[in-house]
């Protein structure tokens, strides 16, 4: 297929790289930094073009993945926006994690120009994207998901539809409102043994066999006890998600008191210069 991809941060580009090599389509890439625009198409021998509206022009599904709402209609929407290039008929997929709201406003505006949306957030970080294996929540109409599931396969190890416009970035809110409360856990776990004199890998190669086992605490304990954390899913980035969850809480009237909680231990985090550590820094906290 031909097709275009929005966006080549940490994850877009290497998604976007499985698309053409994996996937062997066509790929058309746009970047706010020009230059690293081009490395890829060096790198994977694709394109590169200057707007988002001349990198959709022509394609049949165009992706992308950048940083938030504001992010996403500033490459969609306008003069130079994704949709004032594609033509009717294409599917626009959108990796980022942002609102249900913005979900849902994007679906109505593709479909005033025959153009079909699928909020398509993933999971899995860097590794997973690197690695050819997100797991991918999706929102939008089923036969759209049908035709764009099979590109999508190029770098996810799971994709499901899981309902309406906004269902994706709904059940993304789930993956990360569970993540936080894990990993303060680990956290809160490897603190204590710390402090109780034990071997903190003697005891996780032990009860990670048992109920307390995450891939939370199978990819992170080593480097949490190492106080290593210039890694992976940076704070900034889980404190904007978190604030994605309380936002929508407020609305459909859940209750996440631990949510809550963790995001101000992160915000604390960040007072300690660690914006861009790892989501495990929550141990350093308790650490101090």
């Amino acid at each position: 297929m031909n097709v275009a991809f929005l966006g080549l941060g940490v994850m877009g580009y290497p998604m976007a790289g499985h698309l053409a090599k994996k996937g062997g389509h066509t790929v058309t890439v746009y970047n706010r930094t020009a230059e690293k625009a081009g490395k890829w198409a060096k790198e994977f021998g694709g394109k590169h073009k200057a707007t988002p509206r001349e990198a959709a022009e022509g394609q049949e599904i165009v992706f992308a993945c950048v940083g938030n709402d504001d992010d996403l209609r500033s490459v969609v929407l306008g003069k130079d926006g994704a949709f004032a290039g594609m033509k009717s008929g294409a599917i626009f997929v959108d990796h980022t994690t942002a609102s249900s709201e913005v979900a849902r406003e994007l679906f109505e505006e593709g479909k005033k120009k025959g153009i079909a949306f699928i909020d398509a957030p993933v999971s899995g970080g860097q590794a997973g994207a690197e690695n050819g294996a997100l797991t991918v929540m999706c929102g939008g109409d089923d036969a759209v998901y049908k035709k764009a599931e099979p590109i999508i396969a190029a770098y996810a190890k799971m994709c499901r539809l899981l309902g309406a416009s906004g269902a994706g970035q709904l059940t993304k809110m789930v993956n990360q409102i569970c993540i936080a409360g894990v990993v303060q856990g680990l956290a809160e776990g490897l603190h204590f043994a710390q402090r109780a004199g034990l071997d903190g890998a003697a005891v996780v190669d032990v009860i990670s066999k048992g109920a307390a086992q995450s891939w939370q605490m199978e990819n992170r304990y080593k480097t949490m006890l190492d106080g290593k954390f210039d890694f992976g899913f940076a704070v900034d980035w889980m404190r904007k998600d978190l604030s994605i969850c309380l936002a929508e809480a407020r609305r459909n009237h859940a209750h996440l008191p631990a949510a809550a909680l963790v995001d101000q231990f992160y915000s604390e985090v960040q007072k300690m210069g660690g914006s861009r550590w790892d989501t495990s820094a929550l141990i350093a906290r308790l650490n101090r």
